[in-house]
């Protein structure tokens, strides 16, 4: 195993556990992303949308023997399986709670090697996001860590989370799910779909989470940004030095953003780099 590799466990995230006959097309019909083609060793990243096509909750879909894990923030929980019981109706499919305990692997730099033991799938969304762990105690060799530490790293890599789209009121694509797999275009309809395809087909995206850099402590969720007198995003989260804000793309290009008062810079990761152009400095 390579230095610098961290474990965590996640007390933020709880698992619900699917069986069922029909959980496969129960689950299909209403996330965003594929599960028919889901298999053992495989994870899956969506989310469960208004019928308006607002973010309510993001999932990790974790194949598990005949049936499936679904990996969702903790305080969520009985929320969304309230959800996903009222849409069951005559479908064969058990929905329980697992208390099954979520890790994550993870590296400073770089992807670390898959342990050889125990229940891990790769982070569907990038890979240097690691390994999410199921049940399973830290690997040798690895340096036991906390939720912040893992939280840093998404942020050095630009990759938001649920403090920074809360519940029902930011569209999956605002948040980058099209570009960190948690949308399937190709699949059949799901609950907000027509909002969400017709946002990628059109090319309607005039906002979208993108990392922010500033001197100092953090500002608070909701601080604006400014681009000069006009407003051009909203702070979503952050740290000392840095966070994410749901930026408004025609306003920050070769703009001089200030956030309470202070100088800040958009940082566009790599993975953004194709839809979203670097902000000159």
């Amino acid at each position: 195993m390579s230095e610098r590799v961290s474990f965590a466990h996640l007390q933020s995230r709880s698992l619900i556990a699917l069986g069922g006959e029909d959980w496969r097309s129960f689950l299909q019909g209403l996330i965003t992303q594929d599960v028919e083609t889901l298999r053992e060793g495989e994870a899956r990243f969506g989310a469960l949308l208004t019928p308006q096509g607002r973010l309510l909750y993001d999932l990790f879909v974790v194949a598990n023997g005949d049936g499936a894990w679904l990996d969702v923030e903790a305080e969520h929980r009985a929320a969304i399986i309230l959800r996903l019981s009222m849409y069951r109706l005559r479908a064969k499919v058990t929905i329980a709670a697992d208390e099954t305990p979520v890790s994550i692997l993870f590296a400073d730099d770089g992807v670390p090697a898959k342990p050889a033991e125990g229940h891990w799938v790769a982070d569907p969304r990038l890979p240097a996001l690691g390994w999410r762990g199921y049940g399973v105690a830290a690997p040798a060799g690895a340096a036991v860590a906390g939720e912040a530490e893992r939280e840093a790293q998404k942020l050095r890599l630009g990759v938001p989370g649920p403090a920074d789209w809360g519940s029902d009121r930011t569209y999956p694509i605002e948040a980058n799910f099209d570009l960190l797999n948690g949308i399937d275009f190709k699949k059949g309809c799901f609950v907000g779909q027509e909002t969400t395809s017709r946002m990628k087909r059109r090319g309607t995206i005039k906002n979208r989470m993108l990392p922010l850099r500033f001197e100092g402590p953090p500002p608070a969720a909701g601080a604006e940004v400014l681009a000069g007198e006009l407003r051009a995003g909203v702070v979503t989260s952050a740290v000392d030095g840095g966070g994410i804000g749901l930026m408004r793309l025609d306003r920050i290009e070769g703009a001089e953003l200030t956030v309470d008062g202070r100088a800040a810079r958009v940082e566009v990761p790599g993975w953004m780099a194709e839809v979203v152009t670097e902000p000159a400095t």
